[in-house]
């Protein structure tokens, strides 16, 4: 499912969005998916959609430390938990987005889920929240894990 969130936001991060679930399906069947991993992925994409304003409050007010259920613990890896705390400390995401990662991550229940998984479910969160993300903050999210950048 992580290829087809890829292929997403590759092939309309520009346009802004992408089609309706029937015309994204024959896309996906196009470019190769296959049909569970296409059904998978549109009811991933369906519920992101219902995370509107309506289900979550505008900002969410603390100034304590967010703990993780025992679900989480288990599902989500303690290097992508160390990242989604630093990407709200750094005002890279709010509260509420942090919320909504989480969500996102632990519908795919996917043991232990890595740090770049979580960089792609945190990239289409805010994609879908947000028409003009920052460029810098894309291109962490999309930096493979272990690149050894040379100075």
């Amino acid at each position: 499912m992580f290829e087809i969130l890829m292929y997403l936001f590759e092939s309309y991060f520009d346009a802004g969005s992408y089609p309706e679930p029937d015309k994204l399906s024959r896309k996906l069947s196009a470019a190769g998916f296959e049909g569970e991993e296409i059904s998978e992925a549109l009811t991933w994409l369906s519920a992101l959609q219902e995370q509107n304003p309506d289900s979550y409050p505008a900002s969410l007010e603390h100034a304590g430390q967010r703990h993780f259920a025992e679900l989480e613990l288990q599902l989500i890896s303690y290097e992508a938990r160390q990242f989604l705390l630093f990407a709200e400390q750094q005002h890279l995401i709010s509260a509420v987005e942090r919320e909504m990662i989480i969500d996102r991550s632990v519908a795919l229940k996917h043991e232990n889920l890595a740090l770049d998984k979580l960089k792609l479910i945190m990239l289409m969160v805010l994609w879908n929240r947000h028409q003009d993300l920052d460029p810098l903050l894309i291109e962490e999210l999309l930096t493979p894990l272990h690149s050894a950048q040379l100075h």
